[in-house]
């Protein structure tokens, strides 16, 4: 990249040893990104084979275990779906990794845009508090990383036939077309169709949609998914956004799939966690696996953490250990708890 002053490699080296970069080198990391992704249209078009990974949530050692079980770039093409910060007690070093990534291997590594990419939800769920604490108060960095969220993609198409976003469909979104046009080089919205792509949920009990019960976005049953796959020749739809306790779940014969990458999510939820490894034909029926996987024993570690609420203030320790008698409940609550 001409005129980047900054060693990548050396970054790299860094981050997975699990060392944050200095400010300004984030800075300066985060404008040559912009200067990217502002290239980039709101869809992209990715080719087989790829890996697909859900949700992370600051599980930096969690992403770690993922490289180390499916590959690490540029050797294997990612498709993060989004949902890099806020819950885990390492956003900082999470996100700060995936931005040097893309950076340096812009081909092989793509970020689509979760609803946790967002200066409001950041403000209330984590991610906020933890650079305040890893960089001090007179920081800028959270306001350096949020307005990289404003330039991430919202969707990808894999191989022409299979969509790709963080949450799901919308009312306002029924061609490709809808999404090409939308502004997304700002905050996500409130209602429309960026935050439904963000935001929305399948429901197997429904045909239509239905306003969600998180907030914002909606439901959306069988007759919406059929409808989207026709009207746009795919074959099926691939997402984020909800908690599985099996790392995955299917939908309507494959129709709808949701790929979930944060194991023990919270480090209390005792859920598995899945990478879907799409290979080089998906018509054929070995061409593609969720590997599912558990915590890497670097976050079994931040378990004891959570338990012994050693480094937890109080508001956190209310957030994650809204339990009876304090005690730590391995088994997932309804998704809808989770935002």
């Amino acid at each position: 990249m001409a005129g980047f002053s900054i060693d990548l490699d050396h970054c790299l080296e860094k981050l997975y040893r699990g060392e944050l970069l200095s400010e300004p080198v984030i800075d300066q990391l985060c404008f040559k990104l912009k200067e990217l992704l502002v290239k980039e249209s709101n869809i992209v078009h990715v080719q087989s084979p790829v890996t697909l990974v859900g949700d992370i949530h600051g599980q930096f050692y969690d992403l770690l275990e993922i490289f180390k079980i499916g590959g690490y770039p540029p050797d294997t093409n990612y498709l993060f779906l989004g949902d890099y910060v806020d819950r885990g007690f390492h956003s900082v070093e999470t996100i700060s990794l995936l931005i040097v990534l893309k950076l340096k291997y812009p081909q092989r590594v793509n970020l689509i845009r979760g609803n946790h990419e967002s200066r409001q939800i950041t403000t209330n769920y984590g991610f906020y508090t933890e650079c305040l604490t890893k960089y001090g108060n007179q920081s800028q960095i959270w306001s350096i990383f949020t307005d990289i969220f404003d330039y991430l993609i919202l969707a990808a198409i894999i191989d022409s036939n299979l969509f790709c976003v963080h949450g799901g469909l919308s009312p306002n979104v029924q061609t490709i077309d809808s999404i090409l046009v939308i502004d997304r080089f700002k905050e996500i919205p409130h209602d429309g169709p960026m935050a439904d792509l963000v935001w929305s949920d399948p429901d197997l009990e429904l045909l239509n949609f239905r306003i969600s019960s998180r907030g914002a976005g909606y439901q959306f049953g069988i007759n919406v998914v059929n409808k989207f796959l026709q009207v746009n020749k795919f074959e099926s739809i691939y997402r984020a956004h909800q908690l599985c306790q099996e790392g995955y779940q299917v939908f309507w014969k494959g129709k709808v799939n949701t790929v979930w990458s944060a194991p023990n999510y919270c480090y209390r939820c005792g859920n598995k966690a899945s990478i879907l490894e799409i290979f080089d034909s998906y018509r054929e029926p070995d061409s593609f696996r969720f590997n599912v996987f558990d915590a890497s024993p670097e976050s079994q570690k931040e378990f004891l953490k959570v338990v012994n609420l050693g480094e937890m203030d109080e508001s956190a320790q209310d957030d994650f250990l809204a339990l009876p008698e304090n005690k730590i409940a391995k088994k997932a609550p309804y998704v809808e708890y989770f935002m």
